[in-house]
């Protein structure tokens, strides 16, 4: 009789439902995830994908309340009997909040810190952490202060702090949502590397799925708390989500589905040649007003982190501003706000009472002036409810009753006004933040990583909310390293590179020049200047359902 080795992950017949809640998070969740598997979990924002990497760890219900029916075994390990400490040896987590997981300082001490906990020998400990070091690529931050570090390399530290325990089953909620692509595509290799390699079983929760895909064995597809499990181009025919590229196989009928731009690109030389030339997008007529900077100098300590940047943001016009991660992003989009230091430049916003320098108002006026959404969007809540949270948007900004959750239901539908903020998924957390500020209506929204824990579905929401912004004459710029949605929403994009502008330009023009921030429809029909499935579709004569 031949051996196999144990499954690494069980659900049998697993229903979580959560305290005060009547519909369950989780409903009959039959699943098998095998050693050396990586499993792709894709679902809309909150239809149980964090609930179900949570159950894999016991952190639900043992933390988070809550009433499980089933049973979960992780390594053979029933979770109802283990609580997460006595599977730590076994489950490496890496949450969507890096920051909020840390636990030391410094980055070299965060990486030690989990093998502390093990009880590994000092050599062996030593040598993982520079393997970590090399393999994330943070080699040149070992003694860097974890706070000080970008959105992407806290969460590159946090995966490497993971893989120095060796674990026989890793989850990942959103590992590269804050990492620009080509880290991204690094980080993906690396935990690949460790699937081939080392037999390690790892289990993703994704929303950018078309960075994913091509790298997993299986698909779960949670819908309303149901999973379907299997092979990605199979379960991808009919998922509720889809990464750019699945889409476009879908409208032009290719079979099999592709899951990556080299399989698409195979399959659409018929539909390059029917499309022949196509005219470049004809960006919008400027208009006066919006934001002015010139000369803006950011600097922490030594560091510069914002060179002289000169930038003019016109009403009506979408704006993305992206690079690769710790370029300056976030340090200018705080100083254009007003709130970030500046060492020097100046900053001139055209609001209904003149032009005024964001950093000289009082914060009242100054949120009126020009909006930010950060990359942790949870520190502008601070209300026990999402109701009273979007009430007190409404009496702030002046606005009619019912006006933020209206905005908030177009962006992520179903959050009830009653749930605790923290009780809210990152996109659905997110979602909120961004419908308070569009509240307010000021004349500049800024936008860090606004697209961090969406859903395609929730990602078309907010491009439809922001066109809709800049149709009324706002401006608006957003930080991101989600090429997806530059090219569904942006009609300019500004590359910066160590604190420099390095690019400016029509969106087509630039983002289709450059390999690592293309996106997935540009790579597949190029030399055609077209970036999504609609504008492929409006190209071919047919319009868009």
């Amino acid at each position: 009789m031949s051996w196999a080795p144990e499954p690494a992950v069980v659900f049998e017949d697993v229903t979580i439902t959560y305290d005060g809640v009547d519909t369950p998070a989780l409903r009959r969740v039959d699943l098998t995830i095998e050693e050396g598997e990586l499993a792709l979990v894709v679902g809309r924002t909150g239809s149980g994908k964090s609930t179900l990497l949570g159950a894999v760890n016991g952190l639900v219900p043992h933390f988070t309340g809550g009433h499980l029916q089933g049973r979960v075994l992780v390594a053979g390990r029933d979770t109802a009997t283990h609580q997460p400490r006595d599977l730590a040896d076994v489950v490496g987590v890496v949450g969507q909040d890096p920051l909020a997981g840390f636990v030391t300082e410094t980055v070299e001490s965060e990486l030690a810190y989990g093998m502390e906990q093990l009880g590994l020998p000092p050599a062996t400990m030593r040598r993982r952490v520079e393997e970590a070091l090399d393999v994330m690529d943070i080699a040149d931050l070992r003694d860097v202060p974890l706070r000080d570090l970008s959105g992407g390399q806290q969460q590159r530290v946090a995966i490497g702090a993971v893989l120095t325990q060796h674990p026989q089953v890793i989850v990942l909620d959103e590992p590269t949502s804050a990492l620009d692509p080509t880290a991204a595509e690094d980080v993906l290799g690396a935990i690949s590397r460790l699937v081939h390699d080392l037999s390690t079983t790892v289990i993703v929760a994704e929303h950018r799925i078309e960075r994913v895909i091509h790298h997993a064995d299986s698909l779960v597809h949670v819908v309303d708390g149901r999973v379907e499990h299997g092979p990605p181009a199979t379960v991808m025919i009919g998922a509720s989500v889809a990464p750019p590229v699945v889409e476009l196989g879908r409208w032009a009928g290719w079979t099999p589905l592709p899951l990556s731009v080299r399989d698409a690109r195979r399959a659409a030389g018929p539909l390059r040649r029917a499309l022949g030339e196509v005219p470049a997008p004809t960006p919008p007529a400027p208009q006066a007003g919006g934001l002015e900077a010139k000369g803006v100098r950011v600097t922490h300590g030594r560091l510069i982190a914002v060179d002289d940047v000169d930038l003019t943001l016109r009403p009506g016009t979408v704006t993305a501003l992206m690079g690769r991660n710790g370029c300056g992003k976030s340090s200018l989009l705080w100083a254009l706000q007003g709130s970030g230091t500046r060492a020097r430049g100046a900053i001139r916003v055209t609001t209904a009472d003149g032009e005024v320098d964001p950093a000289q108002l009082k914060p009242a006026a100054r949120r009126r002036a020009v909006g930010l959404v950060p990359q942790t969007p949870a520190d502008l809540l601070y209300l026990d409810t999402v109701g009273a949270e979007c009430h007190r948007a409404d009496v702030d900004a002046q606005a009619e009753p019912g006006t933020c959750a209206s905005t908030l239901e177009s962006i992520a539908p179903g959050v009830s006004p009653d749930t605790h903020p923290r009780d809210l998924s990152e996109g659905q957390r997110l979602s909120l933040v961004l419908a308070v500020q569009l509240t307010a209506d000021p004349p500049v929204l800024l936008l860090d990583e606004p697209t961090r824990g969406l859903d395609y579905t929730a990602k078309a929401a907010l491009c439809r909310a922001l066109h809709a912004l800049v149709h009324r004459g706002r401006t608006v710029l957003l930080s991101t390293h989600d090429v997806e949605f530059v090219a569904e929403a942006s009609d300019r994009v500004v590359i910066m590179a160590d604190g420099e502008v390095i690019a400016d330009g029509p969106a087509a023009e630039v983002i289709m020049s450059s390999p690592a921030f293309a996106p997935q429809v540009a790579k597949v029909l190029a030399p055609a200047p077209l970036l999504t499935v609609a504008a492929a579709q409006a190209a071919a004569g047919e319009v868009p359902s």
